[in-house]
């Protein structure tokens, strides 16, 4: 091995290291605020680059669909939950009717309106594309946390993490119905790169470092000055104080998977141009994020940070000592790490 293979890995680990930091954060950030491990991070990241791909085959994704079906029938639970609770629902029933069931219902008039007209989705720039893409997967973030963990809110963390799994493996079937078997790549944001040294550096590279640098900077920005960001903060540390305070826990919960899916839809999209998307993808890049969030102990962003980016280096220079066991070693990263907070935790009960 010399110093330009050394280079090149090292891009490849810290470019999917980026992907994995994105995906632990939204793991850590979910966690914290609604004690839901949410293991289908990784199918959003399929769906974002799936459904930005069938754009770019002038098709309609199916996940324009889930969205209609999933809204009406958040909207159906709304209606039912608030018609005994008087007057005073009736906002909230309005803002439920408008996000829930119109908005998803223009939007589907306008891709299918894109769709038929002579210049058709493939032919729009490809920022218009992304943005699409995003309006489509996005809310299914919120509208999933009402269907499946808001009316369990309070059950026990192991509860949620069945649920959890549930929701994973249907959306798994649902994908593999709406995209098939077949995997999808996407164009690059830009073409083109440049050397550094020998060492070859593709633009995509760059635009994954480079967002996902600046979402990181903006989630900490988010958290630290926004007054939504201060609720799911003071949501995270005490729920009870933060209902006391006037802080809706269903509406930090609906606001916590907006993020995480934004995070893991625009992951996908990154992705697309390098590796091949299929159904199931996101899976096992979703279960790389949650090593490093492990890492954090699903507490701490500046270390699911680290954590992800110790996967994706670990993963690329494994890959290239033994690529068959690659796998088995990242994974096998979460037995230490579980074996020292195990210990660390005993000694910390043995001083109580």
């Amino acid at each position: 091995m010399n110093l330009d293979i050394v280079l090149l890995l090292a891009q490849d680990g810290l470019t999917n290291g980026a992907i994995y930091a994105l995906l632990a954060l939204a793991l850590v950030m979910v966690f914290a605020v609604t004690r839901v491990i949410f293991v289908p991070q990784g199918e959003f990241v399929a769906f974002g680059a799936l459904t930005l791909a069938s754009f770019q085959g002038n098709k309609l994704p199916g996940t324009l669909w889930l969205l209609l079906l999933a809204g009406s029938i958040c909207f159906l639970m709304d209606w039912r939950y608030q018609q005994g609770l008087g007057k005073g629902m009736a906002r909230r029933l309005r803002w439920s009717l408008m996000w829930q069931v119109l908005f998803p219902l223009g939007l589907a008039l306008l891709v299918f309106f894109l769709q038929s007209s002579p210049l058709g989705l493939a032919k729009l720039p490809l920022w218009v594309q992304i943005i699409l893409a995003l309006l489509v997967v996005v809310p299914l973030g919120p509208m999933i946390y009402r269907l499946a963990f808001q009316p369990m809110a309070q059950a026990p963390i192991l509860v949620l993490l069945i649920v959890s799994v549930a929701v994973h493996l249907v959306l798994v079937g649902i994908a593999l119905v709406f995209f098939g078997a077949e995997g999808s790549r996407t164009p690059p944001f830009s073409e083109g790169g440049f050397a550094l040294g020998s060492v070859p550096v593709q633009a995509q590279t760059l635009w994954v470092l480079g967002t996902s640098l600046l979402f990181m900077i903006a989630l900490g920005l988010f958290f630290e000055r926004s007054l939504f960001g201060k609720a799911l903060r003071a949501t995270a540390v005490n729920q009870t104080g933060a209902r006391l305070m006037g802080i809706a826990p269903v509406f930090a919960g609906r606001l916590v998977f907006l993020l995480a899916a934004l995070m893991g839809t625009y992951s996908g999209m990154l992705i697309g141009p390098i590796t091949t998307i299929y159904y199931d993808t996101g899976f096992l890049i979703g279960l790389k994020g949650f090593v490093g969030a492990i890492i954090a102990g699903l507490a701490s962003y500046p270390l699911a940070v680290g954590g992800a980016l110790l996967v994706g280096l670990l993963e690329a220079y494994s890959s290239f000592w033994a690529s068959s066991f690659k796998e088995v070693i990242v994974f096998a990263l979460i037995i230490p790490v579980l074996l020292w907070r195990s210990l660390r935790h005993q000694d910390l009960d043995d001083e109580a």
